[in-house]
């Protein structure tokens, strides 16, 4: 049974019960999980209607047509880009200024006809917009609470979803996306655009192409300083929003940027799987302290009405796989600390780290203990380039993003639904991602270390073979020369 207490008002938590959804087959829910709420481990039998999702394609489109939930800090960046390779028929947005600025840069870009449909009647209007019947994909970029409604009622009403991270930051929300997807049979999957950024993408071609012999260990995660201005300074809508999950968790609420790409480096959901975690944490002090010395900060702010912060500033949790490995996570965003995904993975023939552009590898050569850095580092890289950076490049150039990583996560999201491939990232890689979140809490309930358990968000299809970043180019007609 889901927690009583989700830190939000009752109104979600009637959208979370499925009540006001609207669905005809019956909410999937977590019906027959433990009452222990400490049993993380728990992995429900499939329901009649559930069946795995794994190597489940995209039905195939002529064209795609999405579907904007949330157009504020990111949301508003990616419209345009949904809007350059897809079709917008709809945007929502609880701000109608924010949707007639959508409606706008959509149109200026020149590419679709019709007006996309706006919707901005109060909280509860995305549910208008997920019951259109000419929407294939929705799009989430809300604030975390509303992720596992907003992605649940997509599903529900017959449409793929991409999510923001994460997916959900509870367990039980986590396993109930799992189990919609499964019976709804639509695509639920995290739109982690750093696993296409070409580093990441560079790295990963490396490790399948055997440089890095077998690979044995690796980090990932998120070091941000976000004090100022999103913690803090209204970059945010609702400006308190991110700021207060520091007052309900003490978690690493945001680990996915690093561990999403080192997770697909290391085969994990395709032979090799999250096995087991613990998490540690410094004293939550970097928030009040800022609070109290920023003059930024004035004596009206909303965060002095904010429950006292419980989240720590430093989190860094060890997760196992089956096979022995181990990934090192990190999470900071209350600290003062250049921006780092802490970004590393090492082999039995060498390392690299992405953060430093650095690499040393025997199977290379490398063989007198000095880092390859400079121009010898990208030089290396360079060779092993994925084929969608060389045919992406200009269009990446001019649509950005993150230096054009976001751009090239949706052409290749829509470019899979419209060939009808599976996905890149599915429901059970978000899922294991995501499991960092809850999971860390847990662990850290008890004054010592702790670990807890990862379930087994694939039941047991973890063990196969089965391509991912690692297809070849397709044959685009959309794309000359393909």
């Amino acid at each position: 049974m889901a927690p009583a207490n989700r830190y939000a008002p009752s109104r979600r938590n009637l959208l979370k019960s499925g009540i006001v959804l609207g669905a005809a087959t019956g909410a999937a829910g977590t019906a027959g999980s433990p009452a222990d709420a400490d049993s993380t481990a728990w992995e429900p039998s499939r329901g009649p209607h559930e069946r795995s999702m794994v190597d489940v394609p995209f039905e195939g489109f002529e064209k795609v047509r999405v579907g904007l939930i949330g157009l504020g800090n990111r949301g508003g960046g990616q419209d345009v880009r949904f809007g350059a390779v897809a079709t917008v028929v709809a945007v929502c947005d609880i701000r109608p200024e924010r949707v007639s600025r959508t409606i706008d840069r959509i149109m200026r870009q020149g590419f679709q006809d019709v007006e996309p449909v706006g919707y901005s009647a109060g909280e509860e209007d995305f549910l208008n917009l997920v019951r259109r019947d000419d929407l294939d994909l929705i799009y989430v970029a809300t604030p975390w609470e509303w992720h596992y409604p907003q992605a649940k009622a997509a599903m529900e009403h017959g449409k793929h979803v991409a999510v923001e991270l994460p997916i959900s930051p509870h367990l039980d929300e986590i396993w109930d996306l799992v189990r919609t997807s499964e019976r709804t049979r639509k695509h639920c999957l995290l739109l982690e655009n750093v696993n296409y950024f070409r580093p990441e993408l560079q790295m990963f071609n490396m490790v399948k192409a055997g440089l890095f012999g077998d690979v044995q260990h690796a980090s990932g995660g998120y070091v941000h300083d976000l004090r100022w201005p999103y913690l803090f300074g209204g970059a945010y809508f609702p400006e308190p929003w991110r700021r207060r999950w520091q007052t309900r968790m003490n978690a690493l609420h945001y680990p996915m940027h690093g561990l999403g790409p080192v997770s697909a480096s290391m085969g994990i959901n395709r032979g090799d799987r999250f096995d087991e975690l613990v998490a540690v944490a410094s004293p939550p002090k970097a928030l009040a302290l800022f609070r109290e010395e920023d003059p930024r900060v004035g004596e009206e702010h909303s965060s002095w009405q904010d429950k006292p912060y419980i989240s720590g500033d430093r989190h860094t949790c060890f997760v196992t796989t089956a096979s022995g490995r181990f990934i090192r996570v990190e999470h900071d965003v209350n600290s003062p600390h250049p921006y780092t995904r802490e970004t590393t993975l090492t082999g039995t023939r060498g390392s690299v780290e992405l953060d430093n552009a650095r690499i040393y590898l025997e199977s290379l050569g490398h063989n007198d203990h000095t880092w390859r850095t400079g121009a010898a580092y990208a030089g290396i890289l360079k060779q092993y380039d994925h084929w969608l950076w060389p045919l992406l490049e200009r269009l990446a150039d001019q649509y950005g993003g993150h230096g054009g990583g976001d751009f090239v996560s949706i052409f290749r999201l829509v470019q899979l639904m419209r060939l009808g491939m599976t996905p890149d990232i599915d429901v059970y890689d978000s899922a294991a991602w995501c499991s960092v979140i809850p999971l860390s809490h847990e662990s850290m309930k008890s004054e010592r270390l702790r670990p807890v358990k990862v379930p087994d968000f694939t039941r047991g299809h973890w063990k196969e073979a089965r391509p991912t970043f690692d297809r070849p180019q397709p044959v685009d007609p959309l794309l000359k020369g393909s």
